[in-house]
């Protein structure tokens, strides 16, 4: 049996559960998915769920189906411990990326989340411009941003690593923490309380899964030690799953990330590099690249040491991608839109043939 508002239940799905109260249906929260197959947490306790035919069939995208941390309406049997998922509910947040592959897809990796805690290691795994990307996806998906800096054991002065995230993510938290001892867990602890949901993205090895560990106060999450040879982690967590902190909120682990592509993230981009954003402003040309025109006030600022080089670059790298995910965007919604055309007049002539062929 699960409580709703631990399970984060809130005003917000209150309103959109409405139009399903009439119907039988009773609100569910996805813990897990695995591929068409759910672990769903409701009020009659944990159930398998499976989707409609209708709801399979009239999702565009992949991005449309349940996904872990979704709010959905349910018809539940309870001898059988199944339901079957009828609707997903607006969501309040959503943290995607492009999907790793050359598709031009949206990979949803949580959502009706409060809290994206970036984890990194304080040994080859830190790196500045990593962590750009990263919050420029959080800022987009319209949760909170919680930098966490893992295994400070490994340097001598990790503050100052600190110091360096903190003079770059304006206002943005900054935890340090040695998950393998517990320090700095309960900071953390003190972040994510009832009702509140927070993810754990990173790349492979940084300690996600030990940090979620020591919030559960057991040993839940499988983990597994970092490479000597190559400094590079082993991928322990398979699937995104959720999970309750005991007197607290919810936690979602996710599989270490090799990459990040940014998916829909004009405003992201905007508030991470405020800086750049408000001098652009003052650039001559209004579709100023900031590479070689003249009359760039981003330029000007760059060589009077106003704006940090590095970041400048991370800015452009990470614009260029937004523009020509843009580009390939457009042309896949088009050949999408070609193609349901298509299948309409299909459709269409068959009924024509089928009144034909009957007289009608």
């Amino acid at each position: 049996m699960y409580n709703l508002i631990q399970l984060g239940w809130n005003e917000f799905f209150e309103n959109r559960f409405q139009v399903y109260k009439n119907q039988e249906f009773i609100p569910a929260r996805v813990a897990a998915e695995n591929k068409q197959r759910y672990i769903l947490f409701t009020e009659a306790g944990e159930l398998t769920g499976e989707v409609t035919g209708k709801l399979l069939y009239s999702s565009e995208t992949n991005a449309e189906l349940p996904k872990t941390g979704d709010w959905v309406a349910v018809a539940i049997f309870k001898k059988e411990k199944k339901a079957i998922i009828h609707s997903v509910l607006e969501r309040k947040t959503k943290l995607s990326r492009k999907a790793a592959d050359r598709k031009t897809e949206e990979q949803i990796l949580a959502t009706n989340i409060d809290f994206v805690f970036v984890v990194q290691g304080l040994d080859n795994n830190f790196n500045l411009r990593r962590l750009e990307r990263y919050v420029v996806s959080i800022l987009e998906s319209g949760a909170k941003p919680i930098i966490v800096l893992n295994k400070t054991d490994l340097v001598e002065e990790p503050t100052i690593m600190q110091r360096k995230v903190k003079e770059i993510m304006h206002g943005i938290p900054v935890i340090l923490t040695n998950a393998t001892r517990g320090l700095g867990i309960i900071d953390i602890r003190n972040i994510l309380k009832v009702g509140f949901t927070g993810v754990f993205t990173g790349s492979s090895g940084v300690g996600k899964s030990t940090i979620i560990n020591s919030l559960l106060d057991e040993q839940i999450l499988r983990t597994s030690e970092v490479s000597n040879s190559v400094k590079k982690g082993k991928h322990t967590t398979a699937r995104r799953e959720m999970l309750i902190i005991p007197d607290g909120g919810i936690v979602i682990d996710t599989p270490g990330m090799r990459e990040f592509q940014l998916w829909g993230v004009d405003e992201g981009l905007n508030k991470v590099f405020d800086e750049v954003e408000s001098i652009a402003l003052k650039c001559k040309f209004t579709n100023c690249t900031h590479t070689n025109e003249k009359g760039c006030a981003v330029i000007d600022a760059l060589e009077k040491g106003i704006i940090d080089e590095g970041r400048l670059n991370s800015f452009r790298k990470l614009q260029k991608e937004l523009d020509y995910l843009e580009e390939k965007q457009s042309k896949s919604a088009f050949l999408r839109r070609k193609e349901r055309e298509k299948k309409l007049h299909k459709e269409i002539k068959q009924i024509y043939k089928s009144r034909k062929d009957r007289g009608i």
